[in-house]
């Protein structure tokens, strides 16, 4: 588990971000932060920290990084890698910590980057990374009536389960599938075809898809549909409108 979640960090090049300076080099950080940083990036050089922050447990600190939450101490020598449970709250302090995480990154998305099925008046609403492609995806959007009508706003963002290039360097043909129907002059309507199996016309423009794709990954999403509720939890894979409509229900 600990392999591969070093494996996970190094995947794709990614770079250590939370430290850089307004003038693009590395800042200076002093105390705890700067010893869990240190540790981190000894262990995975190329990581990409977004979040510290002091965890529950004393001597210890909340660490995102690349996909991946956990536990690292004050002074650098130690990581806990799982679940942390408020044994008095029973409660799952690291579901709490993702749900913050994932709420304040969705928040930065504009709506005009999203493409959004909504009733008149939501009563809920709901984040989707999708990919064009995949089954349950087309599957989930086939019940999009049924889910407007339960007041349930679906907001689709982009991910690509093939990844923005393939090992040549190329472009995915998903992506570049995904990238259409963004550019489209109707994105609904060349969204809703091309969940059912017809391409879009090809066409590029500046876009979202590579920026939605990289944030997926950074929010721990592995795979599509990744539903995350208007709190930053996320709900699930597939689901239909009534599993959706308890699920949101029991999390208000």
């Amino acid at each position: 588990m600990f392999k591969k979640w070093l494996l996970a960090l190094c995947v794709g090049g990614l770079t250590l971000n939370a430290c850089a300076a307004p003038d693009g080099s590395a800042a200076v950080t002093t105390g705890p932060e700067s010893a869990i940083r240190r540790a981190v990036l000894g262990l995975v050089p190329n990581a990409s920290i977004d979040s510290i922050r002091p965890a529950p447990m004393q001597g210890f600190y909340q660490v995102i990084a690349s996909g991946h939450l956990v536990y690292v101490s004050s002074d650098g020598k130690y990581m806990l890698n799982g679940d942390l449970i408020d044994l008095g709250k029973k409660k799952n302090i690291t579901d709490d910590g993702w749900s913050d995480f994932r709420k304040a990154e969705l928040a930065k998305v504009p709506a005009a980057d999203r493409i959004v099925f909504s009733p008149a008046n939501p009563k809920y609403r709901v984040t989707v990374f999708t990919d064009v492609n995949c089954a349950y995806c087309r599957q989930l959007h086939e019940h999009m009536a049924d889910f407007n009508k339960a007041g349930i706003a679906v907001e689709y963002v982009a991910w690509p389960r093939e990844g923005v290039t393939n090992e040549s360097g190329k472009t995915t043909p998903t992506y570049n599938e995904m990238v259409s129907v963004w550019c489209a002059s109707d994105r609904k309507a060349a969204f809703t075809a091309a969940k059912q199996g017809k391409a879009p016309k090809a066409t590029n423009c500046p876009n979202p898809v590579k920026d939605e794709f990289e944030l997926g990954v950074k929010l721990g999403v592995s795979g599509t549909p990744a539903i995350i509720g208007d709190n930053g939890a996320m709900l699930g894979g597939y689901m239909t409108p009534d599993q959706l409509l308890q699920a949101l229900k029991a999390g208000s």
